[in-house]
């Protein structure tokens, strides 16, 4: 079972639409040009369906109607849907199932920026990566279903399997993290980089085919940095295939470090995830947690990191993640309320920091 280890930030003890973004059928080419921007961001805040997905935290998963419900309830602009049962898989939704779900987003007033893939294209073996592929084009159409602009797509996403009841990153984490390594230790790094850059072609084709622009996150095991994701986006060269930074999984939290990822990356930049955990400090103040995943324990700075994507004309989302196990003081799962408390606090926290 994980550990969530956390340090108080302060003294204080922790608290215990109109379919926005990137419209479906959108030219990319329009949405962001390689090169710095002018103009104030607006920049949006979305919760990502993978919080409400029952894996987290002791409780059920809520429907797809009842997390839209929450959303609105709590402040958020959109929500992100994550592709997985049981709220989100295309297998799964029919015609008259997106149209509802359409009609929930319709009722509480929110957009649907993205839907996340969770792929994984670094397999060996060519019927893996045919199946993954199978899965990006299905998300593709279920995000043009819905109006969606993006489909979230992993390079090497080693998935979360459920260990009584609750998710945990323990089983699929070696020293590499890294699945398909550990099965095809034959296949070098090189030899996966490149099966996932041929298989990012054929997805920015389906893309193209759907209306919807490809974004790929800088998320570990293959990708190794922001460096590796760029490389992989220019390498391409498709203009249906954009970046999606996730600042607390950056590899180093400096800000320089930061500074220069963001300014190089510009205007390919469409998607922005946040995640963690926060509380209410005595002058009710909110403010994150330090998880033991984030680099050397360093808490990111949202409010450089914001100010550096107003500085490239950034008017994307920033959509809000609880993607880990949620533990109370004494180690045992956390229930639904806490997950609630988490969600609205996050709003808070990213508002503030926007201008809201």
């Amino acid at each position: 079972m994980d550990r969530r280890k956390f340090i108080e930030t302060s003294g204080a003890a922790a608290g215990a639409a109109m379919f926005g973004g990137v419209a479906s059928g959108v030219n990319p080419e329009n949405v962001n040009p390689e090169q710095k921007q002018s103009g104030k961001a607006k920049i949006k805040i979305g919760l990502y369906s993978i919080t409400y997905g029952g894996i987290w935290y002791k409780g059920d998963a809520l429907s797809f109607e009842e997390m839209c419900r929450r959303a609105k309830e709590f402040g958020f602009d959109g929500v992100e849907l994550d592709n997985k049962r049981p709220m989100g898989n295309p297998m799964d939704l029919n015609q008259r199932r997106r149209e509802e779900m359409r009609n929930s987003l319709s009722k509480y007033g929110l957009e649907i920026p993205c839907v996340a893939a969770n792929n994984d294209f670094s397999s060996p073996i060519p019927e893996h990566r045919e199946c993954q592929l199978l899965m990006v084009r299905e998300t593709a159409r279920l995000a043009k279903d819905l109006g969606a602009g993006f489909v979230r797509l992993f390079a090497a996403w080693p998935g979360v399997p459920v260990h009584e009841g609750i998710g945990t990153y323990e089983l699929v984490r070696g020293a590499d993290f890294y699945t398909f390594q550990r099965q095809y230790p034959f296949a070098t790094r090189l030899d996966r980089y490149n099966f996932v850059k041929d298989c990012l072609r054929e997805a920015a084709a389906m893309g193209e085919e759907s209306g919807v622009v490809m974004v790929l996150q800088n998320h570990a095991p293959l990708i190794r940095g922001w460096k590796d994701t760029l490389d992989l986006v220019r390498e391409v060269n498709s203009p249906w295939l954009k970046v999606c930074l996730d600042l607390p999984i950056f590899e180093n939290l400096d800000k320089e470090y930061v500074a220069n990822a963001v300014r190089t990356i510009g205007g390919l930049q469409v998607h922005s995830h946040y995640g963690g955990e926060y509380f209410r400090d005595r002058d009710g103040i909110v403010k994150p947690l330090v998880l033991e995943y984030y680099a050397n324990r360093q808490i990111p700075d949202y409010s450089h990191y914001i100010a550096l994507m107003d500085e490239i004309g950034y008017e994307g989302y920033f959509t809000f993640e609880l993607c880990h196990q949620v533990l109370k003081e004494d180690h045992s799962i956390a229930g639904i309320d806490y997950v609630h408390e988490q969600v609205s606090l996050a709003r808070e926290f990213m508002a503030k920091i926007i201008g809201r």
